[in-house]
């Protein structure tokens, strides 16, 4: 608060040294000055525009914030008076001569109005004096000493043979590939195309974290991650309502019993599963080769970024739609007289336009 005080004192200074300065115009030009129009009472153009800003959203602005009290009715104070400082300053402006050089205003005055807001700080000032004559070049003298630099260089070029007479001879006992007391002193230059052996001192590069296995029910998730090496994990007493998840499990092999809502395979590496029945999706992805045996039905079988992955379906699931994206090497394997007999997913695809539409179809894999 006592900023915003010093602040309306500032502003009020300025409104009264503004006024002063009206006074002495009067007095010195002999004219007569009103305080609000200016000398005769005439009205320059711009402070008419300036005076329609006054009685309008200034007007408004001022009005809403004496209902709003405390500080922003104090700063409205503040804005009416820097207003008033604008005008008197506009109207003094309009009755005097553009100066030949220096500022508008004195420093006192014109720091307290540009201070009052960002809407009161366009103000025209002087041009800026133009700017002075370029540099002068003696363009002749550059000419010239560029010519002679260049005839020197070729003089040298065309001494022929002649040129190595200003190398100096260096002997044996100087050269480091035949004196061995030398390449000793001489630091040892790393090849940047050949890789080193790092020294002891050098920052190795941290081991990856191992983390904990996991196979525990988490509310209605099955949670079966970190498993490495395990062939024997078994999950049982399942809910239609649960769902697994298998994340980044290796060489692993798990065994689902009873029905469940859906499984997915998430970043897993030579995994299998068995499971018997599931009523929604089974879903597998970013994995590499997982092999999944379907003891009773499942609807969908999703398969995305996956290379490698063999399916084997029951009798009671050859209903079964299979769906992939982005992967490879997938197989499904059908039940036929005792053994399965197995079919390739198709990796690749061809479009045409029929007409009326694009049809795509699977290409025949040749060869």
């Amino acid at each position: 608060m006592a900023e915003t005080h010093g602040l309306m004192e500032r502003l009020e200074k300025a409104v009264t040294r503004l006024e002063s300065l009206f006074s002495d115009s009067q007095r010195s030009g002999g004219m007569e000055f009103d305080a609000i129009n200016g000398l005769n009472g005439s009205i320059a153009p711009y402070v008419e525009a300036f005076d329609r800003l006054l009685n309008g959203s200034v007007a408004e602005f001022l009005r809403y914030s004496k209902i709003l009290e405390g500080d922003v009715k104090t700063h409205a104070e503040m804005v009416r008076a820097a207003f008033q400082a604008q005008r008197s300053f506009l109207v003094l402006a309009s009755q005097c001569q553009e100066p030949q050089e220096g500022p508008v205003a004195s420093p006192m005055s014109m720091r307290s109005v540009l201070t009052s807001g960002p809407c009161l700080s366009q103000l025209p000032l002087p041009p800026p004096p133009p700017p002075g004559p370029p540099p002068i070049f003696d363009t002749e003298t550059v000419k010239d000493e560029g010519t002679a630099a260049r005839s020197a260089l070729f003089a040298q070029l065309n001494q022929g043979e002649a040129i190595t007479k200003g190398l100096r001879h260096v002997s044996d006992d100087q050269k480091t590939h035949k004196n061995p007391s030398l390449r000793a002193q001489c630091p040892a230059v790393r090849s940047p195309t050949k890789s080193h052996t790092p020294s002891p001192t050098s920052p190795k590069n941290s081991p990856q974290q191992s983390h904990a296995p996991v196979l525990e029910l988490e509310g209605k998730k099955w949670r079966v991650e970190y498993q490495e090496d395990k062939n024997d994990l078994v999950i049982n007493n399942t809910e239609l309502k649960q769902v697994a998840y298998i994340f980044k499990c290796n060489k692993s092999t798990l065994q689902i019993k009873g029905k469940v809502n859906s499984i997915t395979i998430d970043n897993c590496k030579k995994f299998g599963l068995v499971f018997d029945n599931v009523v929604g999706i089974v879903e597998v992805i970013n994995s590499r080769d997982i092999q999944i045996q379907v003891m009773g039905k499942v609807p969908t079988i999703s398969i995305n970024k996956t290379e490698g992955c063999h399916i084997y379906l029951s009798e009671e699931s050859l209903d079964c739609e299979i769906v992939s994206a982005k992967s490879s090497e997938m197989n499904i394997l059908i039940p036929q007289d005792g053994d399965y007999k197995e079919f390739p997913v198709p990796e690749q695809f061809k479009t045409a336009w029929d007409g009326t539409k694009l049809v795509t179809e699977p290409a025949e894999i040749v060869g």
